[in-house]
Formats: C-alpha cells, structure tokens, sequence
C-alpha cells in the first residue's frame, strides 16, 4: 500500500483517527516521524531538526484549531552526540515556546539514521474537522506557500544557513485557534496545496474551484523557481509548508481574516464536485512519505 491507502485503511478501523489529529474527551493527540534521508537534507542543523519535527507535530494541533499543550519526542541517531542532542533540545523547546506550548521530553536510543518520532498534544471543546466544508463556501490559506520547497533549494545549492532558516517554520496554532469559530473544514498543508485540497474534497464530498493568481506564494521561491511552471510546482505540489487550508462561509471572510494573526488569502471557491485550478483539473499530487 501507498501512504495514503494505509491511512485510510487505519481511518476506517479506529474512530478517533481520519483528521490531522485524533479528538478524545477535548485532548487533541498527535504523532509524527521524520527520517534524515527523507526528511533533513545534508546541512541540517539538529536545532532546526528539533524545531521541524516537534513543529510538524504542533502543526496538526493547529489544523484542529486546538490550543497546543506539549509535546515531546523520542530521539534516534548513529551516536548520541551530546552537541548534537542539546542543539535538537534547544530547537525543540523554543518551537514550543512560540506557540506557548511546552516540550516535556521524551526517548533516546541508538539507531542506523538519524530518526525523530514526535507527538504533540492539544484541547479544544470545539475540533475543526477535515468534513465540513459546503459549496458556497470559499477556501482559503494562512501565509505564503513555497517554502519548503525554497528551503530544499537552497540546501541543493549548498546554501544551508538559509535552507535552515527556511525550514524552520512557525505552526500556526495562534491561526488555528482564530480561525476555529469561522472554519466549517480546516487541514494543514503538509502535503502541499494540491493533495490538501483533494483530501478536502474527499473528506467534505465537495469541490474546489481555485484560481493561481489568489495562492499566496513565499517571497523566498521566486530566489530559486526556474520559470513560472516550476514556481507553481513549487507552490502546490512540494507541500511540507505546514500552513493551515480552511474553508469559511462567505460572509465570515472578513470576521475570520480579522481574527487570523496572520494573513488569510481566498484562493477560491467550494462547489459541488471536483478540483481544479484556473478551470483546469488539478491532480492529487503532494508530499509522499
């Protein structure tokens, strides 16, 4: 099976699973696991590999418009280095003190790669569901997309100081946790706009009707996109942005982007079936673990 096939055969066999995070008596949880070959390029801090994977984790509380508590991670390298583990430490604690949450620890052990398991926990009496989302509606995104997708440029082209500082992003708990009274459907964009969107889709039974000229892209992408194809690649498809992709009544924009902390872009519209970008159909392509 491919990844998404697994989960959504898991989906089907547990109840509290299907959205970015699983809902029990008001206490969001959720785990992640990132790999260096998969998911740190060469020149990877472990400050920004402690950041990163405590932050993805962060991120699917986010996505639930849930208040984020903790979390913690257990810890597999080669050796346990003990630069190397304070600086994972040290990204770690302060990706959680920017969303006023708490990194409370976690597991070491010894392993072939470099491997980080995380789990963040979160509450909120009120989830924001990936099903939800009515035509009428209209979808939207919080920042700017492309930035991992700048990051792992820059890594390519052995500029790691700002691959770095790209891939150290802030989850948008503060967002989630806005948007939540406004949002009938919200997910992350881990998987990149295009697969969030079909995600959406399947999970609202609607459609998406978005247009290019609304997607907010990163300033940092038009530093390394080839050409205007390779910048909506960049944009849509290499995914890892960790923003949030949410659907709003109409008349709830204007409330809802006064409530973000961050800006919110409509990008396009819910309607009755299928995904398509500037009237073309959109395939589901995105990060794949």
């Amino acid at each position: 099976m491919d990844e998404r096939s697994a989960l959504r055969r898991l989906a089907a066999a547990l109840p509290a699973a299907g959205d970015d995070a699983a809902l029990v008596d008001g206490l969001v949880v959720t785990t992640d696991m990132l790999h260096e070959s998969t998911d740190f390029p060469a020149g990877t801090t472990r400050y920004t590999a402690g950041w990163r994977s405590v932050g993805a984790s962060l991120s699917d509380v986010a996505a639930m418009g849930a208040k984020a508590t903790a979390a913690v991670a257990a810890y597999a390298a080669p050796t346990l280095d003990e630069d190397e583990l304070d600086a994972f430490l040290d990204g770690a604690v302060d990706v959680c003190e920017a969303v006023d949450a708490e990194y409370v620890g976690g597991d070491l052990d010894t392993t072939g790669e470099f491997t980080v398991a995380t789990t963040a926990l979160g509450e909120t009496d009120a989830p924001v569901r990936r099903a939800g989302a009515n035509a009428g509606d209209v979808v939207c995104v919080t920042g700017a997309l492309g930035r991992t997708a700048a990051g792992l440029r820059a890594f390519d082209a052995g500029e790691t100081e700002r691959g770095n500082e790209l891939f150290r992003f802030t989850p948008r708990v503060a967002a989630g946790v806005a948007l939540a009274p406004h949002a009938t459907a919200m997910m992350d964009s881990s998987d990149g706009l295009a697969r969030s969107l079909h995600q959406l889709a399947e999970a609202s039974d609607v459609g998406f009707d978005v247009s290019w000229d609304a997607v907010p892209v990163h300033d940092a992408v038009d530093e390394y996109a080839e050409d205007d194809a390779d910048r909506r690649e960049m944009a849509t498809t290499v995914g890892e942005d960790f923003e949030l992709v949410c659907t709003v009544p109409a008349a709830a924009v204007d409330d809802a982007r006064a409530a973000s902390p961050v800006p919110l872009a409509v990008v396009g519209d819910v309607v009755d079936e299928g995904v398509r970008l500037d009237g073309e159909s959109l395939a589901d392509e995105g990060y794949t673990h």
